[in-house]
């Protein structure tokens, strides 16, 4: 897959069918927090190690990882002292609309481009 330039995630990590076992038998690149361990980083202790643990089990074995249900700046300041590289949540935007979300992007393209390299969304 790697080869063919295709890259394999596992979304809600954490929660549901996400095994451990998954890490070994497929070509993983990007692992996705669950939202709820992010709505419930800041309230209880417990979550926010489950996604420390997260993020430092992905980079171990040399994935990315992305936190979903980014919807503080506090969270956002806190996934970006982990080390967590990228984000979402109603912080960035709301759902959109396919035509909206091109609009969105190529305002932000456009505007970062004048800023730095890096996208906006980027927690680095």
């Amino acid at each position: 897959m790697r080869r063919l330039g295709l890259q394999l995630l596992i979304d809600d990590f954490g929660t549901g069918y996400s095994s451990l076992a998954r890490l070994h038998q497929l070509p993983i690149n990007t692992l996705k927090i669950d939202r709820f361990f992010i709505n419930q980083m800041e309230a209880q202790k417990e979550s926010l190690e489950i996604v420390k643990t997260i993020i430092n089990l992905a980079h171990d074995l040399g994935m990315d990882v992305i936190a979903e249900g980014i919807e503080t700046s506090s969270q956002l300041y806190e996934l970006q002292s982990l080390g967590c590289e990228y984000g979402q949540g109603f912080l960035f935007a709301k759902p959109l609309s396919a035509l909206q979300a091109t609009e969105l992007l190529s305002k932000v393209f456009i505007h970062q481009k004048n800023l730095t390299s890096s996208p906006l969304w980027t927690l680095r």
